[in-house]
């Protein structure tokens, strides 16, 4: 109860209150939040751009791709054939029939270091092969797996 009944034999002295009156507090919290949802989204990088509207045709997926692939024991291959780290370069340009500009789609085994990866890149940017493409699994996220229960200490054998 914010006031207190004035009780006519009390004279002019009030009693105290000791009950806290939140009706501005809680006023005051709702103005922050409202402030807060409308500053939240402004706060986000965004640079608006107004893009120009492009007349050229589609890029045409090629009839067949050229993969290279390095395999988990760090080997490499050229399509579906085995190749040598040295003879990758010609191999590429026979297959590419010298075309540099075409697109090699690199694909690599999850286990393999990075740094191996890295050097099979650096081959094709020595061998002129500079439109590189990665090539991965799309996947949808899986759930969280479930959470061990904590043992007991007891364990029963079935």
């Amino acid at each position: 109860m914010a006031g207190g009944i004035r009780e006519n034999n009390s004279g002019d002295d009030l009693a105290e209150n000791h009950e806290i009156n939140v009706t501005p507090f809680i006023d005051v919290m709702l103005v922050l939040l409202i402030i807060f949802m409308v500053a939240a989204p402004l706060s986000t990088v965004d640079v608006n751009v107004d893009l120009p509207a492009s007349t050229a045709k589609p890029a045409q997926r090629p009839d067949e791709p050229v993969y290279v692939t390095l395999k988990e024991d760090m080997s490499l291959s050229l399509g579906n054939d085995a190749v040598a780290r040295d003879v990758l370069g010609p191999s590429l340009d026979r297959m590419t029939e010298g075309n540099k500009d075409a697109r090699i789609f690199l694909r690599a085994d999850k286990t393999v270091d990075y740094g191996q990866f890295m050097e099979v890149m650096n081959l094709l940017r020595d061998a002129g092969y500079l439109k590189i493409a990665l090539v991965g699994l799309e996947s949808v996220p899986a759930a969280a797996p479930p959470q061990a229960e904590p043992s007991t200490g007891t364990e029963t054998v079935p």
